[in-house]
C-alpha cells in the first residue's frame, strides 16, 4: 500500500534485492523469521572492540497512520492543528519496534560478554525532533514519520535501551540534534545523537515555539526541557539549524555535514562530533557546529535526576558486571559492566534492589535488601 500504511512502495522482489546490497554485510539477525512476501529481517546486535552495538529495524516493524489516526495535515503522517490531543494518536495496536526487536533488546541489554559499553543504531531517534519542515514556513505540530510515533512504542524502546544504559546513534532527520530522552520524568532515559545529512536539500529546524526550562548558562532558547508534539520529555543540548533562506531545488551543504562518535572504553566515555561538510578537520581553525563536541559517560543514559545512590559497592575484581533487580516486582531496573572495582549504583528512592554481579554475567545474589543511602559494602565475586 505504500509508506504511509506501513507497507512499502517497491514490490517485495525489489525490497529483498536492496536489503541485500545493504545489509548482507552484517552478523547473522538474532531472529531470522521472514516476514510478508518473503522479506527477511537484519535487526541484529555486532561487537567490535569491547563495544556491542544494537542494529535495529525501526521503520520495517512500525505501524502506519493511514487509516489509524483522522488525517490532520497535508499527509497522513504530518499534523498541522497545534491544538490537537497528543494522546489521541497514541492508538491502540500500533507499533514502533515490535515484539520480536523489544525482546531481542531484553536479552542484549543483559548480555555483557567481552562488551564494556553499548550502542544502539537505527533510522532515526526516538522523538519528533524538528518542528519545521522543507521550508522556513513549514511548521508541523506533530510528524508521524518521527520515531515519537506511537508513544507507547517509543516508550517501550528507551525502557529496553536504557536498562543497558545503550546510547543511541541515528540519524534521517536532516537536521543533527543531541537530545537526552525523557520517559516519566525529564532525563531519566538515554541520550541520542542525530548526525547530519551529507548533503541536505529536504530542511528541517528544531524551534520550539516556547524556550526550554533548565538551560544550561548561555546555551540558545531552543535547548533545554521541552515537549515534543506527541507530548514526549525531550531535553535538547544542540541543534545544528540551517540558515532561513530559499533552499532552491538543489543539494546543498547547509547545516550538511557528517558525524563522529568517539567510545572510550577505558573512560567509559562517549564523544559526539558534529563537522559541516567541505571542512578540513584536521585543521585547528575549523570549528564544528554550535553545541558539538559533547562528552558524556556512559553512565548517564540511566540516571534519572530524582535517583539516590545505594551505596558505595568495592568488588574483588576489574570490571564485574552488576545487575539491579526491584525485590517487590522482580523487574530487572537495569545490567551495566562496573569500570574498575567500586561501584556506587543509582536506583529509585523508598524501592529495595537484590543487587546480582558476575565477572562476565551478573549470575550471583551479592546483596539484598539495598536502598538509597546504604552504607557502603565490600563485595566477593564468585
Amino acid at each position: 500500500g505504500g509508506a504511509s500504511d506501513g507497507g512499502y512502495s517497491r514490490p517485495g522482489d525489489y525490497v529483498k534485492e536492496v536489503e541485500r546490497a545493504q545489509t548482507s554485510h552484517f552478523p547473522d539477525p538474532v531472529d531470522p523469521h521472514k516476514i510478508g512476501q518473503g522479506i527477511g529481517v537484519w535487526f541484529t546486535n555486532l561487537n567490535w572492540g569491547n563495544v556491542d552495538f544494537a542494529i535495529l529495524e525501526d521503520r520495517k516493524f512500525k505501524t502506519g497512520p493511514a487509516g489509524r489516526v483522522p488525517k490532520q495535515g497535508p499527509r497522513p503522517d504530518h499534523i498541522r492543528n497545534p491544538d490537537y490531543d497528543p494522546a489521541s494518536v497514541d492508538v491502540d495496536g500500533a507499533v514502533l519496534l515490535g515484539e520480536r526487536q523489544l525482546k531481542f533488546l531484553d536479552q542484549w541489554s543483559q548480555d555483557w560478554e567481552k562488551a564494556d559499553m553499548k550502542v544502539a543504531l537505527s533510522a532515526t531517534i526516538f522523538c519528533g525532533g524538528a518542528h519545521i519542515h522543507g521550508g522556513a514556513n513549514g511548521r508541523l505540530h506533530a510528524d508521524m514519520d518521527s520515531n515519537g510515533w506511537p508513544q507507547s512504542g517509543r516508550s517501550r524502546a528507551l525502557s529496553a535501551l536504557r536498562k543497558g544504559f545503550a546510547f543511541h546513534c541515528a540519524g534521517d532527520q536532516h537536521l543533527a540534534t543531541i537530545f537526552h530522552h525523557g520517559l516519566e520524568n525529564h532525563r531519566d532515559a538515554i541520550w541520542s545523537f542525530c548526525v547530519p545529512s551529507i548533503a541536505n536539500l529536504y530542511l528541517r529546524w528544531w524551534e520550539p515555539l516556547k524556550p526550554g526550562a533548565k538551560r544550561e548558562a548561555g546555551s540558545p532558547l531552543y535547548t533545554g526541557d521541552h515537549l515534543d508534539g506527541f507530548d514526549n520529555k525531550v531535553t535538547n543540548y544542540a541543534a545544528a539549524n540551517p540558515e532561513k533562506k530559499p533552499a532552491g531545488n538543489i543539494l546543498n551543504t547547509r547545516s550538511a555535514g557528517f558525524g563522529v562518535v568517539r567510545l572510550n572504553t577505558k573512560k567509559r566515555e562517549i564523544t559526539m562530533e558534529c563537522w559541516p561538510r567541505n571542512v578540513d578537520i584536521s585543521d585547528p581553525a575549523v570549528r564544528q557546529y554550535k553545541g558539538w563536541p559533547r562528552t558524556i559517560s556512559q553512565f548517564d543514559n540511566y540516571d534519572p535526576p530524582s535517583w539516590g545512590k545505594l551505596g558505595k559497592l568495592t568488588f574483588d575484581v576489574e570490571n564485574p558486571v552488576v545487575q539491579l533487580v526491584d525485590e517487590t516486582s522482580g523487574e530487572i531496573l537495569y545490567t551495566v559492566r562496573v569500570n574498575g572495582k567500586t561501584f556506587s549504583p543509582g536506583a529509585p528512592k523508598g524501592r529495595a534492589f537484590t543487587v546480582k554481579a558476575g565477572r562476565d554475567q551478573a549470575s550471583a545474589v551479592v546483596l539484598e535488601k539495598a536502598e538509597v543511602g546504604g552504607s557502603a559494602r565490600k563485595i566477593r565475586v564468585k
